[in-house]
């Protein structure tokens, strides 16, 4: 799919370009070419201030890994892994590994969560009955995996303070989209929980999930009743001394914690960084891919189009259509996280990193996941060729997050 968007944003930014030298502008295919070595040059800039973000927080949790905290972590959801899993038996190592997946996920190890994801379900296709059809476990655990609960959202946040610096804006805070991407991955993960719940009738109401979502509707509570009545100023002050203040302190406890338990703290950081660079490394040419395929494509006025004909239409209902330059990351997320980087890294340096619209885009990169690709990738490791309504529900918790996120960056930052 990402390879047909890729060769159609290059192929209609070409049409474009030939009709539009056609009909006079004889400098068209000039400004792509101009546009193509810049945008180049842009991604390879900012995949370097990415490298060194992502090598500082992958050496960090190392840290926390050693030190036993995320596993700790881990434990304390077992409880309520438990109940949303009634067809796993006790004791099987798939709900260990099923809990260290999420664990991952929420603090943002994408590089640990997807083995500790596929590994999940290989223990989970041993209990299955049909080894081509999903079993009820397999969807929910992916349902929940699309639409996982996101604490710090940290590629987001590096990709956002290495623009910053590349657009001169001294001190700025990455952080402050921290809580408005939690609230929305909140949504997300709500909708997927219920979607499947309600097909597998399970039943929602059990001491651990109630106990699970009562205490994070009272942390949500407490913060509106904070944040309300401040000005739009003050607000986003506060929310940004949240986020970085939360992200320090899970270090120094991090720190603390491993020094505690005599480990080697400083080692644990380099082998951790090592393989943050690792990461950012692989980035880079698919960052290069997609911008350079935006760029033709905005170049050549197709992205215009495209916006304006969503605008269009939003304005046609009645509603306000600032959202819409962030619109297009939710709808590649679903196909892309590569592509949607790409998209939203455009909005960002297209709009600025710190307008609505470039903080939407990161809310909204933030609180989105790539359903399809996590589906083929899962589905595909263990031969399983009948997927029954998972891709469904899959859908339904993207567009929920998806709309979830464009209110809430509106309530935060419009």
């Amino acid at each position: 799919m990402l390879n047909r968007i890729w060769v159609a944003f290059i192929l209609l930014g070409f049409a474009a370009a030939v009709v539009q030298t056609l009909q006079g502008d004889l400098d068209i295919f000039s400004r792509v070419l101009t546009g193509l070595f810049d945008t180049a040059r842009t991604s390879f800039e900012i995949s370097l201030g990415l490298v060194g973000v992502m090598s500082l927080w992958l050496g960090i949790m190392k840290i926390g890994e050693r030190g036993g905290l995320i596993q700790l972590f881990g434990r304390a959801m077992a409880p309520f892994f438990r109940r949303v899993f009634p067809d796993i038996p006790p004791g099987h190592p798939a709900s260990g590994s099923i809990v260290m997946n999420f664990s991952a996920n929420m603090l943002g190890l994408d590089n640990a969560a997807t083995p500790l994801g596929l590994k999940a379900m290989r223990e989970l296709q041993e209990i299955n009955p049909h080894k081509d059809t999903a079993s009820n476990p397999m969807i929910m655990f992916l349902v929940l995996n699309t639409a996982g609960i996101t604490l710090i959202p940290t590629s987001v946040i590096a990709i956002r303070q290495s623009i910053a610096l590349k657009q001169g804006l001294a001190g700025f805070n990455a952080a402050d989209i921290f809580l408005p991407t939690l609230l929305g991955t909140f949504v997300s993960f709500c909708a997927g929980l219920v979607a499947v719940a309600l097909w597998q009738r399970i039943n929602l109401f059990s001491r651990p999930v109630v106990a699970f979502f009562a205490g994070f509707a009272a942390q949500m509570g407490g913060l509106y009743a904070w944040l309300n009545g401040m000005p739009p100023e003050r607000m986003a002050q506060m929310i940004g001394l949240l986020g970085s203040g939360l992200i320090v302190a899970i270090i120094a406890l991090f720190v603390a914690v491993a020094a505690w338990r005599r480990i080697d703290v400083y080692e644990s950081f380099v082998d951790g960084a090592k393989e943050g660079f690792g990461v950012a490394v692989q980035i880079i040419p698919y960052l290069i891919a997609m911008l350079v395929a935006i760029s033709v494509f905005r170049t050549t006025g197709c992205m215009d189009y495209l916006i304006g004909g969503i605008r269009a239409a939003v304005l046609a209902l009645g509603l306000n259509a600032d959202f819409v330059p962030a619109l297009p990351v939710g709808l590649m997320k679903t196909l892309s996280g590569s592509g949607a980087r790409g998209l939203m890294v455009d909005v960002m340096t297209t709009y600025g990193v710190d307008s609505f619209q470039g903080k939407l885009a990161a809310i909204i990169q933030g609180s989105t996941e790539t359903t399809f690709y996590v589906l083929a990738v899962y589905f595909g490791s263990v031969n399983i060729t009948k997927t029954r309504y998972a891709l469904a529900c899959g859908l339904i918790a993207d567009a929920v997050g998806l709309v979830g996120a464009i209110l809430i960056g509106y309530a935060f930052y419009h």
